[in-house]
């Protein structure tokens, strides 16, 4: 199975940094994050080295997935990423919503699609392809990393930012004075992605989830990563 799901010898897994769903990097061997863990959790049952590929951007990961410079990656398993890349099944769920900067005048998410707000969302993702079909009034505004969208709803250059929840609530020890907005405008599904042209390996992946949710795996990542906003816990 290694030979299939990690044709180097080594299991690649494709992770971008600011989310404890990928992983949170702390300058140790052992960082934070659901997604790195399970990677490594992976690597350990295929019987090979793990080797964590972070990129800057998870718009870049997908990409590294869809060539193959990956083998694996934690994310989102939306109907169209599913053209590109494999996915295992679902091993979380997380509410999707807005942060809003210190001093909005915005209650719950039911104000956000006016005239004139605008509303931040990572480039490529989920939030852009959804929301730029779903917002009627506000102004959709493409940041292109999460760094760059905790700067512009710090500076007040957006209204509110959009992602999951997990992601959010990292983002608010960024912005002081930001908070969660109540209620959510979807949900995130997350599983494991491999290259297309792997199918083989689909069975391991099945088991294998089932293994991290059962044996509590995904509950502990999520716990130590302070991961908020789950639906259904990995357990």
């Amino acid at each position: 199975m290694a030979r299939i799901l990690a044709p180097t010898g080594h299991l690649r897994a494709g992770l971008y940094p600011g989310t404890p769903t990928s992983v949170l990097p702390d300058g140790t061997d052992n960082p934070r994050g659901v997604g790195y863990t399970i990677g490594k959790e992976m690597a350990r049952q295929l019987h090979v080295d793990y080797a964590p590929v972070v990129f800057p951007r998870n718009a870049e990961v997908l990409e590294a997935v869809k060539s193959g410079a990956v083998d694996v990656a934690f994310t989102n398993a939306s109907p169209a990423r599913a053209k590109n890349m494999d996915f295992g099944p679902v091993y979380l769920e997380i509410e999707l919503g807005y942060l809003v900067p210190d001093g909005s005048p915005l209650s719950d998410i039911g104000d956000v699609d006016a005239t004139g707000r605008k509303v931040g969302v990572t480039a490529g993702s989920t939030s852009d392809a959804t929301l730029g079909r779903e917002l009627k009034n506000a102004t959709l505004v493409r940041a292109p990393t999460l760094k760059d969208a905790t700067n512009m709803l710090a500076s007040h250059q957006i209204d509110a930012f959009a992602t999951n929840k997990a992601t959010l609530f990292e983002m608010t020890e960024q912005v002081p004075g930001s908070r969660v907005l109540d209620g959510r405008w979807g949900e995130e599904r997350h599983a494991i992605a491999i290259p297309k042209g792997r199918e083989a390996g689909l069975d391991f992946l099945r088991s294998f989830t089932a293994h991290i949710r059962s044996s509590g795996l995904v509950s502990a990542a999520a716990d130590r990563a302070g991961l908020k906003g789950v639906v259904a816990p990995g357990k």
